[in-house]
């Protein structure tokens, strides 16, 4: 899914509106524009972040929701639902800096030597456990490819070096990432 920089202007000020809707600071729920992208079903995240720190981060990773839909269920739920973080208050929403995910399909990797940290976000799976890094995640936290699969080893349940397991699966997917600082930098 190609956005333009209009389009994804409207998602970050609809997001916004819509925390404040949620949180009784406005009466009035943010509608988005007819545009037929936001028919598409995708995955996304929406993430928060407070004073560069992250405040809140929830998404998902395949598209089950029309983009119109999964954009507010994801906002309340990284606002609301993130259990690493109380609930988001009133008074927080104008210290919050709101990045959104538009995800790419997931692609099965076979090895690890193809995944590319700052390019690919990556699912881990063993069994019934799983957990998911954003493609940013590697850069902002300065890991390489093996730190970065270490610690979504440990995200996901499991010991380090779970990922050099023969039975752990890999998937990669890219995602336009964009956020309410990219007009400030």
């Amino acid at each position: 899914m190609i956005l333009d920089h209009h389009v994804k202007q409207e998602l970050l000020r609809t997001v916004r509106s819509y925390l404040s809707y949620k949180l009784g600071i406005s009466d009035t729920k943010p509608v988005l524009s007819e545009n037929p992208l936001y028919n598409q079903k995708t995955g996304i995240f929406v993430t928060l972040h407070k004073n560069q720190d992250l405040r809140g981060c929830i998404g998902h990773i395949i598209g089950h929701l029309p983009l119109k839909e999964a954009l507010f269920e994801m906002a309340e739920a990284a606002a609301f639902s993130d259990p690493r973080f109380p609930p988001l208050s009133r008074n927080e929403l104008q210290d919050i800096s709101i990045e959104i995910s538009i995800l790419s399909e997931l692609i099965p990797v076979d090895s690890i030597e193809k995944i590319i940290p700052g390019k690919h976000g990556v699912v881990l799976k063993q069994g019934f456990r799983q957990a998911v890094f954003l493609p940013q995640v590697a850069p902002e936290q300065g890991w390489d490819r093996d730190e970065m699969l270490s610690h979504l080893s440990m995200k996901a349940g499991l010991n380090p070096r779970a990922y050099l397991d023969k039975n752990t699966e890999f998937f990669v997917f890219t995602a336009d990432v964009f956020s309410e600082e990219d007009d400030h930098e």
